[in-house]
């Protein structure tokens, strides 16, 4: 049976470290069909320019990662991009990927509980995403439908090869 992932479960959300880039990009292989690939050079790059950065662990093993970024970093992602062309304050997801075998256990509602309430805490309003349409990761657009983010925009990215619904979520101030 699968332990749900909470305080009282042996989970914990803390900042990123070098010391975590071994398993984020572990982590981030697992799924790179739905991120885009990392090495240890752009992983220290995303690392630097972001302003949440946390580890999900169970019993001192990272288990899943957000990395977020603000409106105005200096990124060539085609999905950040288009929120910043459009203007206004936002914490934009680049990246959020859990572990295969946690899928299921809270650790991504964790996750986004503890950016929102950051969020919250820096006065911005709106958290965006991208989550794939085509071809479509259900699970994904499930878990953000669930948490009220909506679509906004969508765009085909990688060479037509890939579709994406671009969305947001506002995020309740208090």
């Amino acid at each position: 049976m699968k332990s749900f992932c909470s305080a009282t479960h042996g989970c914990a959300i803390r900042q990123a470290t070098a010391a975590d880039f071994g398993d984020i990009l572990r982590l981030n292989d697992e799924w790179v069909h739905f991120t885009s690939a990392l090495d240890e050079q752009s992983l220290d790059a995303l690392h630097a320019k972001s302003t949440y950065h946390r580890v999900a662990e169970r019993h001192g093993q990272v288990i899943a990662f957000l990395l977020a970024l603000r409106e105005g970093a200096d990124y060539a992602s085609p999905n950040y991009r288009w929120f910043d062309e459009r203007g206004g304050e936002f914490l934009y997801i680049d990246r959020v990927v859990v572990a295969r075998d946690e899928h299921g256990s809270g650790v991504a509602a964790m996750l986004y509980d503890d950016l929102f309430a950051f969020a919250r805490s820096a006065g911005i309003a709106r958290v965006v995403c991208e989550l794939d349409l085509e071809p479509l990761n259900e699970a994904s657009r499930r878990f953000h439908e669930a948490r009220g983010f909506i679509e906004v925009g969508t765009q085909w990215i990688a060479g037509g090869a890939k579709r994406v619904s671009l969305r947001e979520a506002e995020i309740a101030s208090g």
